[in-house]
């Protein structure tokens, strides 16, 4: 009698034990989710930024109002602006500011802001790609990617009055920002011909004389 007593007794502890615990898919799961969470987090800093699903394209670092350059990228309000014009000035006692205009991403708007050159922005990082100018179709640039010869179509305002400048082979850069284009530029020097100048002026004088002259793209330039 007492040994059958005993076995009722360990056989209703080890049905007691299997229902109170979790089924193996529930260990496996909670198993999963600790290790993903480790995973996501760098125990060192603390960051989430380094982990491989987190790594979204980082905003940038801080940049002080007095280092704002022409085509800089940078998120204001929650807004992704670029910087297309920026003139410092110095306002007595209220100390050196600089002016900018800048152009949102999304929507093509402009706005005017002006920032203390000590102020604190955030900078957003673009991905410069290389590519060859092929030629101009209306408002359009056809540009072909050195590498994959994959042809892209961008506006040609993207260039802004550095279009006038592109020709046939010119290898030209577009910045990139979460896959669009925002900007081209050509490289820092062009060489045009000259195909109409005015004439010298006659006598010497002390400071530099400048002449108009028509380009072969169009453009009219002074030259000394």
């Amino acid at each position: 009698m007492q040994i059958l007593r005993r076995n009722l007794l360990e056989a209703s502890c080890r049905l007691s034990s299997l229902l109170h615990s979790p089924p193996p898919a529930a260990h496996a799961h909670a198993h999963a989710v600790a290790t993903l969470s480790a995973a996501r987090r760098d125990p060192s800093t603390g960051s989430l930024a380094t982990t491989p699903w987190a790594a979204t394209q980082r905003r940038g670092a801080k940049m002080l109002g007095s280092d704002v350059k022409l085509g800089n990228v940078i998120q204001r309000k929650g807004r992704i602006y670029q910087v297309i014009k920026s003139h410092h000035s110095h306002q007595g006692r209220g100390g050196a500011t600089i002016q900018v205009e800048l152009r949102d991403v999304d929507t093509g708007n402009k706005i005017v802001e002006r920032f203390r050159t000590d102020e604190a922005l955030e900078r957003v990082f673009v991905e410069d790609k290389p590519f060859t100018y092929l030629y101009q179709e209306g408002d359009n640039v056809a540009l072909m990617e050195p590498n994959t010869f994959e042809q892209l179509e961008v506006s040609k305002e993207l260039f802004g009055k550095n279009a006038a400048y592109l020709k046939d082979e010119m290898k030209v850069t577009l910045q990139f920002f979460d896959g669009r284009a925002l900007s081209g530029s050509v490289p820092p020097r062009v060489t045009c011909t000259v195909v109409e100048a005015q004439p010298n002026a006659k006598g010497l004088t002390a400071t530099p004389q400048y002449k108009r002259v028509l380009l072969d793209n169009g453009l009219t330039v002074l030259v000394s």
